[in-house]
């Protein structure tokens, strides 16, 4: 009978360790392949955009108002002589920061009121939960654009719109997840035998619930870059002259027959961008999900 045991487990692989794991799906297909590329070009961008932008972003020339591309001008200039190109290289920072900030925050308000919710429960979790419901009731757009409003653009108040529109999805995931773990039999056992509150939550529950938390946090990543552009196109995000791919496109459309390629450059930025977040959090979700990282 051992020896069946035994051929039986040298038949089965040794199970991939999680970085193993995510690295053999995220490099295992040439479309997230692709995606790193694109992020890792966007970061480089971002980082290096003194150094890469051919001219200030913000300087104006009547001499140079709409020309088409050339070897001076890549992407060609806006109606206020501006070059395209860079501008959006400037913007990309604005992308960057937006869509790394804003899910960060939203993951760790988010999930510190979901665990608090599920697992104290009562009246704390019926308070939370129905402010939660409230917020989940409008579309993320339509919240951050109620809350731009109010709060007015600028560099810090679209981080709050976007955090605050992002942290009702952690909440409520977070909370779902608390309740399935903190009836598993190693934390009652815990409780059992008088291990503190926040001994359990940070040792225990936590831990257990990283996975979904960062798998969301990775697909809201790109949410929030188009939610950044969607505001700055509206006029309540970053605010002009200051650079960023939701007002080019929006300076691009009232000149549109002037010259199309500020919509077309940020348009095709933007585009390529959430499109590689998107393949980048789906391949995270499948190395982290149980049911597809076999």
């Amino acid at each position: 009978m051992s020896s069946i045991y035994e051929t039986s487990s040298q038949l089965l692989p040794p199970e991939p360790s999680l970085l193993r794991a995510i690295k053999g799906v995220m490099f295992g297909r040439p479309g997230t392949i692709a995606a790193v590329v694109i992020i890792a070009m966007l970061v480089i961008v971002a980082v290096l955009a003194p150094v890469l932008a051919p001219y200030d972003p913000l300087s104006q020339s009547m001499l140079k108002i709409n020309r088409p591309p050339s070897w001076a001008n890549w992407l060609g200039t806006d109606q206020f002589g501006r070059d395209v190109l860079s501008r959006m290289i400037y913007g990309s920072r604005n992308s960057l920061i937006f869509g790394l900030i804003s899910p960060f925050s939203a993951a760790l308000i988010g999930t510190t009121l979901g665990v608090i919710a599920g697992y104290f429960g009562g009246i704390i979790d019926r308070v939370i939960s129905r402010v939660v419901d409230l917020l989940l009731a409008f579309p993320e757009l339509l919240l951050a654009i109620m809350i731009a409003a109010v709060l007015g653009g600028g560099f810090w108040n679209v981080i709050i719109v976007i955090t605050i529109a992002f942290v009702p999805g952690f909440a409520r995931v977070a909370r779902a997840q608390t309740l399935s773990i903190k009836h598993e039999p190693y934390v009652e056992a815990a409780i059992s035998v008088g291990v503190r509150t926040p001994v359990i939550i940070f040792r225990h529950i936590v831990p257990n619930i990283m996975a979904p938390i960062v798998v969301l946090m990775m697909l809201w990543v790109a949410s929030a870059i188009r939610l950044e552009a969607s505001l700055s196109f509206l006029g309540i995000g970053t605010q002009a002259p200051n650079p960023s791919w939701g007002n080019i496109i929006k300076d691009g459309l009232n000149n549109i027959f002037g010259s199309p390629w500020p919509i077309i450059g940020a348009g095709t930025a933007i585009t390529l961008v959430v499109l590689a977040f998107n393949l980048v959090g789906d391949a995270v979700r499948d190395a982290l999900d149980p049911s597809t990282s076999q």
